[in-house]
């Protein structure tokens, strides 16, 4: 099975926790039936990602790294490769490289939240018919999130990707928009 099958497996099969995430998995399905390359990071202007909550076993801490070029804390997380043949298995790599965490969290294969957001920084724009380069065209990230569980007492390894890498309480995040604090709220109740 592709990468491309299997995302559109997942999602087709995932009871979303509510109406507002039933209307993104409508979305993110109609993408990948629309784009045979949708999750490619060359599928523009937008592209499914693969990211993870990485928690502790008792949710009281979640592990969130600085993006370096977004200068935000995130889960972590990113752009599927090549060589990655789940969604699943895209997001646990990413979580894996970015972590540093030698063994790798214990992921939940079972998406947890999707998350559509503009990404200014990702993907040269389009051009334009005059060749010049569309900047309206936002790229937009339709992220796919899991949920993994990991010992916060274990190692880290900042990636290059990351100015920062650390466990913060689940109920004090840095800088929380409600997306992020929605994603946190799922993972607790579902651990």
């Amino acid at each position: 099975m592709s990468l491309h099958a299997d995302a559109l497996a997942v999602l087709g099969g995932w009871v979303a926790p509510d109406d507002a995430q039933e209307v993104l998995r409508r979305r993110y399905v109609g993408h990948l039936a629309a784009h045979p390359d949708g999750l490619d990071r060359s599928c523009l202007p937008d592209h499914l990602t693969a990211s993870t909550l990485v928690a502790s076993p008792d949710g009281s801490r979640v592990l969130l790294t600085l993006h370096a070029r977004a200068g935000r804390w995130f889960q972590l997380g990113g752009h599927c490769e090549a060589a990655d043949t789940t969604l699943a298995g895209a997001a646990l790599r990413e979580a894996t490289e970015e972590s540093g965490l030698a063994s790798g969290p214990a992921l939940d294969p079972v998406p947890l939240q999707l998350s559509e957001h503009p990404v200014p920084f990702c993907g040269p724009r389009p051009e334009g018919p005059d060749g010049s380069s569309d900047r309206a065209r936002t790229t937009h990230h339709l992220d796919v999130r899991f949920l993994a569980v990991a010992d916060p007492d274990a190692p880290l390894g900042i990636s290059d990707e990351s100015a920062d890498l650390r466990w913060w309480p689940a109920d004090a995040l840095p800088d929380p928009d409600a997306d992020m604090l929605h994603l946190v709220a799922l993972a607790r109740a579902r651990l």
